[in-house]
């Protein structure tokens, strides 16, 4: 076994600061063992979220080195040991204590987003039917286990701090799951447009980069959805021909 050495955001507010941390370290271990370890050592007031330690719950989001990462899903075999660890908040949302962030925000502005509107059963038995290719391409989407690492990578939302008008990437991962459902009638792209301020996403993919689903982003779901905003109110052959205007059919 050998040392390691992890320096970490401590404190709130004016007085937070990193301190360091020395534990032992093995083969297998991941960022978040260490930290557990110095819980159990030395720091047992150390503030820090997690909940399944697989991967799935996205609780224990934070920055190791720079950037955005799972704590559990971070191998210590994948970095350079020789240097601090070096583990912080994340950055695009107000800090409570030590690795801990309000993340509340992200819950309150999905609740903007309209919900799953769909069509009138097409069958006797009140069911629908629906191609498997359009199911499957909204699966992907259905991936998003929430950690957040997308919207603090997000510069519009951790350089910028346009919370109030963008909704961010994880929210149009969850758009683009209602909008491109087969069965759903509900029609989002003013609201696209006007409150979840797409138009300010460049598509640098960085949110696309730091998934830990591997969900693909700014491919497949904010540029059709930027596609949409256009097509509705941008493109002048929807003007001139309004029986090009790609709208949802309305609800039955």
């Amino acid at each position: 076994m050998a040392q390691g050495l992890f320096r970490i955001w401590r404190g709130s507010g004016e007085d937070a600061s990193f301190e360091d941390y020395k534990t032992e370290v093995s083969s297998g271990m991941v960022v978040l063992d260490a930290v557990h370890q110095i819980q159990a050592e030395s720091a047992p007031d150390l503030a820090c979220r997690w909940n399944c330690k697989a991967g799935k719950c996205g609780s224990c989001s934070a920055e190791v080195n720079g950037m955005p990462r799972l704590m559990c899903m971070t191998r210590l075999d994948d970095l350079d040991l020789d240097q601090p660890v070096i583990i912080e908040p994340l950055q695009s949302f107000p800090h409570m204590r030590d690795l801990v962030t309000d993340v509340s925000w992200n819950f309150e502005t999905k609740k903007k987003i309209k919900p799953f509107t769909p069509r009138k059963p097409d069958a006797p038995d009140g069911t629908w039917r629906v191609k498997q290719r359009d199911v499957e391409r909204v699966q992907e989407f259905r991936k998003c286990i929430e950690c957040f690492l997308c919207q603090d990578v997000c510069h519009v939302l951790r350089d910028h701090h346009k919370h109030d008008e963008f909704y961010g990437p994880r929210h149009y991962v969850y758009t683009a799951a209602l909008d491109m459902h087969p069965l759903d009638t509900e029609d989002r792209a003013a609201d696209l447009r006007d409150n979840g301020g797409i138009g300010y996403c460049n598509i640098t993919k960085c949110c696309t980069k730091v998934c830990p689903e591997h969900i693909t982003i700014t491919d497949n779901s904010i540029i059709p959805l930027k596609e949409r905003v256009a097509d509705k109110f941008y493109d002048p052959l929807t003007k001139l021909f309004p029986i090009f205007r790609p709208d949802k059919p309305k609800a039955e």
